[in-house]
């Protein structure tokens, strides 16, 4: 796996580092309709609508590849993942046959893609072009796995189990459970990403109205943070000193400061709204989110916290991923970029 740069794990995801391979794909927001069969390309400069992709039902996120090259579309209703090429904004190549794919991430060292099978309860660990099954896993701990993200040192990786309620440590090379941390049922916990010093996971409990911070190397809960109301995706800052949390059930964004370990800030939508997914410019700029149950699609200025954006898309949009972003190689998801 490429080391990390210094002390900071997301060093390489700074504003305007983009890699040789995407500097030339233009700025576009690529919207799943998790109710649908379509993915709506937005320009991140008009706002403008440029083209409708149809693709298959029930498409939950957009994933950009590890090596940054392809997006793929995980339509888990059609068991398939739809490829995107990112330089045309258009769909490219042949549909892979996946059981159930919910959410989608690739290994550090880019050798191994990780399936999300949440409607299977199962995580399947697959060759990264072909996706041909390599190996399995399920836990009797684990109902619906969905989320996940990597450890500092890319050993293990630790997935959110939403409907159980526990969190999963999962070896990256030999696919073994090495631990579990359970947090009640009513947890429902969603979206996870390492610190920048890769000490503490974070953890969105969309059902505990809060963050949990999760030491790496003994697996327990070493604090809490309390957001407002169904707390969803998590996404670092272009300068790594903060992490988004978007509110689905608030209507807002919480601004959390690493140092500080608490809410420094809150953006809140005029009006409401159910802010879900997407990610950060690639200036850091602007925080791109769907509206998961207002069908539209929120832009927030990051210096100032406004909305300066809303984009109507109709349906139920989900995983939406914002390219291009910097980074040397993406770990999945909408773009978990290192």
């Amino acid at each position: 796996m490429p080391p990390a740069i210094g002390h900071d794990l997301y060093s390489a995801t700074r504003a305007g580092m983009l890699a040789e391979q995407v500097v030339r794909d233009p700025a576009l927001l690529y919207v799943p309709d998790s109710g649908g069969r379509r993915v709506t390309v937005i320009s991140q400069r008009t706002h403008r609508i440029v083209r409708i992709l149809h693709v298959g039902a029930m498409s939950q996120h957009v994933t950009p590849s590890y090596d940054l090259r392809r997006l793929y579309t995980n339509s888990s209703a059609a068991n398939e993942l739809v490829p995107i090429d990112p330089r045309t904004g258009k769909l490219a190549g042949r549909r892979l046959r996946v059981p159930r794919p919910y959410n989608l991430y690739f290994t550090p060292d880019g050798r191994q893609a990780v399936v999300m099978s949440e409607q299977r309860d199962q995580i399947r660990f697959s060759d990264p072009r072909t996706f041909r099954l390599i190996a399995a896993r399920r836990s009797p701990a684990c109902r619906g796995p969905n989320h996940a993200d990597f450890s500092g040192n890319g050993r293990y990786l630790l997935v959110s189990c939403e409907f159980s309620g526990v969190l999963l440590r999962i070896a990256t090379l030999s696919h073994r459970v090495t631990g579990v941390l359970r947090l009640g049922r009513t947890s429902m916990p969603q979206d996870v990403r390492v610190s920048p010093d890769g000490r503490l996971f974070y953890v969105a409990l969309m059902g505990r109205n809060r963050i949990a911070l999760v030491d790496t190397e003994h697996l327990r809960v070493v604090a809490n943070i309390r957001t407002p109301s169904g707390p969803h995706g998590l996404y670092p800052s272009r300068d790594g000193s903060k992490l988004y949390v978007s509110d689905r059930g608030a209507g807002s964004v919480s601004v959390v400061s690493f140092a500080r370990r608490r809410i420094v800030s809150t953006w809140r939508i005029p009006g409401g709204g159910s802010p879900d997914m997407g990610g950060v410019s690639a200036d850091g700029r602007t925080l791109w989110l769907t509206g998961r149950y207002d069908g539209v699609v929120y832009g927030f200025d990051t210096r100032r916290g406004r909305l300066v954006a809303r984009i109507t898309v109709g349906g139920s949009p989900h995983g939406m991923a914002v390219w291009p972003q910097p980074g040397r190689y993406s770990l999945g998801h909408t773009g978990n970029m290192r």
